[in-house]
């Protein structure tokens, strides 16, 4: 058994989702974040005077911060942070505020993360991600993370002798958990046939494999454990890991700082790959979705075309939302998005999705491409208690 109590003192007791919508009119990132706290605070039956911590993701509050966002709120927090890591901005969230809740800096903190995209926002973003892209993919006529991926997602298709269907195949299954998820944003039947006939956006990518720009928000809330006004299932972390830039963008990109952290996080956490009930993985391209699977021990033999067949058959219960390639990506709210639905899921909150019996999970977080990949990986194992 690892070492299970390094988190100990602290809970994870809501996981909330604003439902993400495409075209979302009359909406600011604020409201978008004030509903989702709400929401979280409702569930908890909490007021904004009980919060003492807040922490934001969000690519379009600017010029706004957690403290601006407190305020609105009429929050008055003892802890506060900022986080601008993308697709691995929850755990990273997450990690701090269990810290902050341990050590007695905090002891209701709520998480919070998401995005309104107005016309012209989500391109404005991709084309000043940061400085790199700004300076030498921008005059470039860069169009932003599709190109990159494709040509990773050629680079896996030739390693790992796949074809296009086999990437269809994550999307169709995606597609079918959201069809039994109330707030995804893609729920229409999609067949592999649908897959194949889409428009291609950048070879071998087609219009499926490229998550949908959407706008929403997620939140979670960190107590105290012996907080009394916790829920009867609360959930703990058995073990969290992160390993950001572990090639300084030198290698192929197919595989990320979760092959590093694996062994740690398993180790930690007294489980196994297999033992797990419920798996969320960052899927901004199904490639992806693969390359963090194997990263993470699912596929240990190397072969990647076995566990494309078990995520098919349901077999493993990956992205149980529709994950974003069907409930949409709402800027900073993806780096939650999984991680909301695990909480769900071992809440028993997951509605006609439901996992029966689950009480572990693994999400992992992926992403901030600097100009080839992703350069932040994070994983993190929770149980229902």
């Amino acid at each position: 058994m690892g070492n299970v109590k390094d988190f100990d003192g602290a809970v994870i007791s809501a996981g909330v989702e604003v439902p993400y919508r495409r075209h979302a009119e009359g909406v600011t990132t604020g409201g978008l974040l004030a509903q989702a706290v709400a929401k979280a605070l409702a569930q908890l039956d909490l007021r904004p005077s009980d919060v003492d911590g807040l922490g934001v993701a969000s690519f379009t509050l600017a010029p706004d911060h957690a403290i601006d966002l407190a305020w609105r709120l009429g929050i008055s927090p003892r802890w506060t942070m900022d986080d601008c890591h993308g697709g691995a901005s929850g755990i990273n969230l997450l990690q701090h505020a269990l810290r902050a809740v341990q050590g007695g800096d905090a002891s209701v903190v709520v998480l919070v993360s998401g995005d309104h995209f107005g016309p012209g926002d989500f391109a404005k973003l991709a084309e000043n991600y940061n400085a790199t892209t700004r300076q030498h993919l921008r005059p470039l006529n860069f169009s932003g993370p599709n190109a990159v991926f494709a040509m990773l997602t050629a680079r896996h298709m030739q390693q790992h002798g796949l074809s296009r269907s086999d990437y269809g195949a994550i999307a169709v299954t995606q597609r079918a958990w959201a069809s039994e998820n109330p707030d995804a944003v893609y729920r229409a039947p999609l067949t592999i046939d649908d897959y194949l006939g889409a428009p291609l956006v950048a070879e071998p990518l087609c219009r499926f494999d490229c998550v949908p720009v959407v706008s929403g928000a997620n939140a979670i809330v960190v107590t105290a454990s012996d907080d009394r006004r916790n829920p009867s299932a609360t959930i703990r972390v058995r073990a969290l890991e992160a390993r950001h830039n572990p090639d300084h963008q030198q290698a192929d990109g197919l595989a990320t700082g979760l092959a590093r952290l694996a062994g740690r996080l398993w180790s930690t956490a007294g489980l196994a790959p297999d033992e797990v009930d419920v798996v969320s993985v960052y899927d901004d391209y199904p490639a992806m979705v693969l390359i963090q699977l194997a990263d993470l021990g699912f596929a240990p033999s190397g072969e990647v075309r076995g566990l494309i067949e078990r995520i098919a058959a349901r077999q493993l219960a990956v992205n149980t939302s529709g994950g974003q390639l069907s409930a949409g990506q709402a800027g900073a709210a993806g780096g939650m998005h999984g991680l909301v639905e695990a909480i769900r899921q071992l809440r028993g909150e997951a509605a006609g999705r439901q996992i029966e019996g689950a009480r572990t999970a693994v999400v992992s977080g992926y992403g901030m491409v600097e100009y080839r990949y992703g350069m932040c990986a994070n994983a993190v194992v929770m149980e229902r208690i």
